[in-house]
């Protein structure tokens, strides 16, 4: 366990959260009164900052270039071709920025992609999908499986049977391989080396854990808990982001440059919010803390250093810059760290 702070804000060089609550992110103003100032969910400016989100910034232009059936684009392309234009990569997209799942256009989306992306035999999604058959069972791919099933929980399907499906193909296929003899056999593992291989996925671990992450601890199985701890412990072996056998070299050296938003790629942001989400203070993540202490300014504020922005169907922040969304994110892992 590592020592405590009197203060989590001890460690900002300048306090950043007046800047996050102005109004021109409604999204970023609505995760920081809920994350940072701890907000209830009954006050009027949370409520009311929670439906901005819909009717001024970001989530309206792209849900304005969204088709009849909830796609965008080629309903049939969703996926490859489309990067990051696609259906599955906007969805992701508006999970991560708070869009209201209530909204019908949302759940069009949520039917389309349970329709047409999710493997009807085991319950992942697939980067191709059939007409009539859902998602192609072979190929399957755990960081989708993983970033889709967490979209539909966000968007309040978590009792929804598919998305428990999907729930279920993680804890029954998603591996924590740390570097074995010879690589797993037999579905889904021979189709993709790369998702699996002799060591797993970072990837994929990592938007598995974040799914099982999101679904509330009361409504955790057994199943999903020793999961959670599986995948935790796999994260914390490598120091979130070092070679876990060789820690004195970093697995990707892009795994340090903080960006927004995340699609299947990841950094030690996202992982480090993972965990810190589900509680763990561990020694294993001080380096990777520092590494984002370090990289704040004066003013108290993360830099946008990697960023996917202008491919997307609505610009986001640019790189260079600050950022509002790594800061928001910054602060959420300092608070639970050091609180």
């Amino acid at each position: 366990m590592t020592s405590r702070h009197p203060s989590w804000q001890g460690f900002l060089k300048s306090n950043p959260v007046e800047w996050l609550l102005e109004e021109n992110n409604p999204s970023v103003r609505y995760f920081t009164l809920k994350d940072i100032q701890d907000r209830s969910m009954n006050p009027v400016d949370v409520q009311s900052a929670k439906s901005l989100i819909m009717i001024t910034g970001v989530v309206p232009k792209i849900l304005a270039k969204q088709e009849p059936g909830g796609y965008w684009g080629v309903p049939g392309d969703f996926y490859i071709r489309s990067k990051y234009k696609g259906t599955v990569w906007t969805f992701i997209l508006l999970a991560q920025l708070g869009a209201d799942g209530s909204d019908e256009r949302i759940k069009r989306t949520c039917e389309f992609l349970l329709q047409y992306a999710q493997d009807r035999d085991s319950g992942g999604f697939a980067c191709r999908g059939t007409t009539e058959e859902g998602g192609s069972h072979n190929i399957v791919i755990p960081c989708l499986t993983g970033n889709l099933a967490w979209s539909c929980l966000r968007f309040g399907y978590l009792t929804d049977p598919r998305v428990q499906k999907g729930i279920d193909w993680i804890v029954d296929y998603q591996r924590f391989d740390d570097g074995i003899e010879q690589a797993p056999a037999g579905w889904p593992y021979e189709k993709h080396h790369d998702c699996w291989g002799t060591h797993s996925c970072h990837m994929g671990v990592v938007k598995a854990l974040k799914t099982l992450a999101e679904i509330p601890p009361e409504a955790r199985a057994e199943s999903v808990r020793k999961k959670i701890e599986a995948g935790a412990e796999y994260l914390l072996q490598h120091h979130i982001y070092k070679q876990s056998h060789a820690l004195d070299k970093i697995s990707k050296p892009e795994w340090l440059q903080l960006g927004f938003p995340w699609m299947w790629q990841t950094d030690i942001l996202e992982i480090l919010d993972i965990l810190t989400s589900l509680g763990y203070r561990n020694e294993r993540m001080q380096d990777a803390i520092d590494q984002i202490l370090s990289k704040q300014d004066d003013e108290g504020r993360w830099w946008m250093e990697r960023t996917l922005n202008g491919r997307f169907q609505a610009s986001i922040e640019p790189k260079g810059k600050p950022s509002k969304w790594v800061t928001l994110h910054a602060l959420k892992v300092v608070k639970r760290f050091y609180q």
